[in-house]
C-alpha cells in the first residue's frame, strides 16, 4: 500500500529566528569604613532599586577575614539595624574558608543555598559577599543558582579581588582537579571596593593581586605599565595611595574590555584577560594551591613573555623590562614543578596539560595571548612545546643569578 500524502512535510517548515538583546549595568564604588555607620553607600546601593519596602540580606564572609576583623558581624549587624527601614540581616553571617578552599569543597554551594532557602530569599533579596576572589566566586555560583539568580552584592576585600576577580561577570568553583570547572556567567548587581580591608593583607596577599594589574597593562596598556614600572618600590612599601591609583585603573581597563570587546560572557575561543593564566591555573593545582592565584599568574606572565620574545615578537629590552619589573615586585619567576622532568606530555604532573586544559575550558580552537609590544597583545592559535621548554630554562636560570645575587 502507498500513501499519498499532500499537506507539507513539518520537517520543511521554514526556522524561526530569535535574537533577544539583555543589557546589564552596575557600577564598582570606592569607599573606606564601609560599615560605619556614617557611611551611608551600601545603603544607597541598595535603594537604588527604588522598592521602598526594606529588602532582605544574608551575608557569607570570609573566615581570614575574622582574624583582623573580628568585629565584623557584630559591626554588619549595627549598620542593618541602622539602616533598618532599607535591609534587614535575614539570619546571621555564615562564615566560609578564604582562599581555594572556599572553591575546592563541593558541599559549600549547597549549603549557601540551603541558608537562602531557609531565609526565604527571593530574586529581590541581596546576598552579601565579603571576603577575597575565591569567596566571592563561590558566593557569585550560589547566587545565580539560586532562584534562578538572586542579587549579588560583592565587597572585595583583596587587592586581587578588588582590581580583577571580584569585578567582572564570572563565578565558578574547581571540580576534577580543575580551576573554575563549573560556574556561570552572571554580573552582580553591584561591586564595592573598602580600601580599608587591604591594610591588613599579609605582604604576600598585597603583593600577589598586582599581578593582574600588570597582565593587563602589558596587553591592554604601555602607559599604565610604565606607572606600575616606576611606582613598584612605593607598592612594595605598601604606599596605599600607589595601590588606589593601581587598583582604579586596572578595574577600569577589566570593566572597558568586558564592555567592548564584543564577547563579554566568551562565547568565542579568545580571552585575553588570561594572558599567563593557562599556566598559572594549571601551577596552583600541581602546588595544591600553595601558590596564590596572583603568584601563579606572575609566573605564567614571565613564561608567556618570554616565549614571546623567543619567538621574535617581543624586543630583547621590553622583555628584560617585564621580568625586571616583576622582580622588583617580589615575585618568584621559577618553581619545582616547573623542572625538566615534569615537561614531558606523557608525565601527569606535566605543565603543557594546561595548554589541553585552557582550550577545553575556552572551547574551539587553542587561543593564547603573547605580546608584541608592553601593551600591545597578540593571538596565536599554535604553540611550539621545545620553544617553552627553553622560556622555562632562561626563567630558571634568571632566578638562580638572582639567589646567587642575594646569598653573596
Amino acid at each position: 500500500m502507498v500513501l499519498n500524502i499532500k499537506q507539507k512535510s513539518i520537517f520543511n517548515l521554514q526556522s524561526i529566528h530569535q535574537s533577544v538583546s539583555v543589557r546589564f549595568n552596575y557600577e564598582i564604588f570606592f569607599t573606606t569604613n564601609l560599615f560605619d555607620l556614617k557611611n551611608p553607600t551600601l545603603a544607597q546601593v541598595i535603594t537604588a532599586d527604588g522598592e521602598k519596602k526594606p529588602k532582605k540580606v544574608v551575608a557569607i564572609i570570609d573566615a581570614g577575614l575574622l582574624q583582623y576583623w573580628p568585629d565584623l558581624p557584630q559591626q554588619l549587624a549595627a549598620y542593618t539595624k541602622f539602616y533598618a527601614e532599607i535591609l534587614a540581616l535575614a539570619v546571621e553571617p555564615m562564615i566560609v574558608p578564604g582562599g581555594e578552599a572556599a572553591k575546592n569543597d563541593r558541599t559549600l554551594p549547597q549549603q549557601i543555598h540551603k541558608l537562602i532557602e531557609a531565609a526565604g530569599l527571593c530574586r529581590h533579596s541581596y546576598l552579601l559577599a565579603i571576603g577575597g576572589g575565591a569567596v566571592l566566586d563561590l558566593v557569585g555560583y550560589a547566587a545565580a543558582t539560586a532562584h534562578r539568580g538572586i542579587r549579588l552584592i560583592r565587597i572585595p576585600t583583596t587587592v586581587l579581588a578588588q582590581n580583577d576577580s571580584g569585578i567582572g561577570v564570572k563565578n565558578g568553583i574547581n571540580a576534577f582537579g580543575k580551576k573554575n570547572f563549573l560556574g556561570t556567567f552572571a554580573p552582580p548587581y553591584a561591586v564595592i571596593n573598602d580600601l580599608n580591608f587591604l591594610t591588613t593583607l599579609s605582604d604576600r596577599d598585597w603583593r600577589s593581586g598586582i599581578a593582574e594589574a600588570v597582565k593587563v597593562a602589558l596587553i591592554k596598556d604601555a602607559r599604565f605599565f610604565d606607572f606600575i614600572h616606576s611606582s613598584s618600590a612605593a607598592l612594595v612599601s605598601r604606599d596605599i595611595e600607589a595601590m588606589q591609583q593601581l587598583i582604579y585603573r586596572c578595574a577600569q581597563l577589566h570593566l572597558e574590555h568586558i564592555a567592548n570587546s564584543g564577547d563579554p560572557f566568551e562565547m568565542g575561543s579568545s580571552r585575553p584577560l588570561d594572558f599567563g593564566h593557562w599556566a598559572a591555573h594549571r601551577l596552583e593545582h600541581l602546588t595544591n594551591y600553595n601558590l596564590r592565584h596572583g603568584e601563579a599568574v606572575a609566573i605564567g606572565i614571565a613564561l608567556d613573555s618570554t616565549y614571546s620574545f623567543l619567538l621574535g615578537l617581543l624586543d630583547w629590552l621590553e622583555w628584560q623590562r617585564i621580568l625586571n619589573t616583576l622582580l622588583a615586585l617580589g615575585f618568584t619567576l621559577y618553581v619545582p614543578e616547573l623542572a625538566e622532568q615534569y615537561l614531558q606530555l606523557e608525565h601527569p604532573r606535566c605543565l603543557f596539560r594546561g595548554l589541553i586544559e585552557f582550550r577545553e575550558h575556552l572551547g574551539g580552537e587553542l587561543t593564547l595571548t603573547l605580546l608584541e609590544n608592553i601593551g600591545q597583545g597578540i593571538e596565536v592559535h599554535e604553540v611550539d612545546l621545545s620553544l617553552y621548554r627553553q622560556a622555562i630554562s632562561l626563567l630558571h636560570d634568571v632566578e638562580n643569578r638572582l639567589t646567587l645575587l642575594i646569598e653573596s
